[in-house]
């Protein structure tokens, strides 16, 4: 079904409807978990999913000698890092032991084995955007190996879920918390979304630009935009607002290269000034649509996503004039 369909069967309804009342508006083509921040992610065929968003996901970062994040902004050659992890560490009900390992790899390093057995030293001034507090350090062996490969001073931290709290931002999304996301816990963009934009740039991009969590196909391209609640194997998701992109869209993700595109493509008609217009904020370009998961299981068992599940979206919006930003 169009989108313009799917608006029209859906506007004026407040109430949530029942999967089998729902149209199937698209299907999860692909996942990815980066359990680094901002280094290579990992492509799942699923994952459980918790508080904070899905496990694993940003539960690691690096850092420099002040405790600030490391982030592909500013070195851009974390696009080249490759990151492993066991592979039952998806499953549900599958825990760490000893001897199990997050594997670190990068061209002439040797390869870094993380435990992921939580480490007792704690760090403190990390900080990530507007928050700051202590994480767990993953020791001098980890530090070592960023320190060579970065250049310059750096440590591997972990979030310290036991103790420490981000709080995504109220206006969007009240009561939902992070790891070290930037500022959701899941990250939703569609294929079509992808061509579109391919078709009017001389050398397409891969998704991988633009770091999701969830892939989507079969739904019309932006559809995801005016997505405000959204049903995936009987989890409930919310929208929080459209993801704005920053330089790292810039980052060829194979060689770690910054260009000016997709960038300077999608100003052309997919920034605020465009969706937008005469709206604050100003000078922001956006692709995909970020979210938070309502249905987490709070006695702490977790529920999962898997690639092939049908999206049944349950709420939306009919233009961009409602879409938050």
């Amino acid at each position: 079904m169009s989108l313009t369909g799917l608006i029209s069967r859906l506007l004026g309804k407040e109430e949530r409807k029942e999967d089998e009342h729902c149209e199937e508006a698209a299907k999860v083509e692909s996942m990815w978990i980066y359990p680094v921040k901002s280094c290579r992610g990992i492509s799942v065929s699923e994952a459980p999913i918790y508080s904070t968003g899905f496990r694993w996901d940003r539960l690691w970062m690096v850092v420099n000698s002040r405790g600030r994040a490391c982030t592909q902004r500013v070195e851009s050659s974390l696009a080249l890092v490759e990151v492993e992890l066991p592979r039952d560490a998806f499953c549900e009900g599958w825990e760490p032991k000893n001897g199990s390992f997050l594997e670190i790899r990068a061209t002439g390093m040797d390869a870094l084995k993380v435990p992921l057995i939580e480490p007792s030293t704690v760090s403190d001034g990390i900080s990530v955007w507007g928050w700051s507090g202590s994480a767990l350090d993953e020791g001098d062996e980890a530090a070592e190996w960023f320190t060579k490969y970065l250049g310059k001073p750096s440590r591997l931290v972990r979030f310290h879920e036991a103790s420490q709290t981000r709080a995504v931002d109220p206006k969007y999304a009240a009561g939902h918390k992070i790891k070290f996301n930037d500022a959701f816990p899941i990250h939703l963009a569609s294929q079509k979304s992808l061509d579109v934009l391919n078709e009017q740039l001389k050398e397409p991009v891969s998704m991988n630009r633009f770091r999701p969590n969830i892939v989507v196909d079969g739904c019309e391209p932006y559809a995801e935009d005016f997505w405000k609640e959204i049903k995936i194997n009987g989890l409930t998701f919310s929208s929080g607002r459209l993801c704005f992109r920053c330089k790292i869209p810039k980052v060829n993700q194979e060689t770690a290269e910054v260009g000016a595109e997709p960038t300077e493509t999608l100003t052309k008609f997919r920034s605020s000034e465009n969706l937008h217009p005469g709206k604050r904020p100003h000078g922001r370009v956006y692709f995909g649509q970020t979210f938070v998961c309502n249905d987490w299981d709070a006695r702490g068992k977790p529920k999962t996503v898997k690639v092939g599940d049908p999206v049944y979206v349950l709420k939306m919006v009919s233009s961009y004039v409602d879409v938050a930003v």
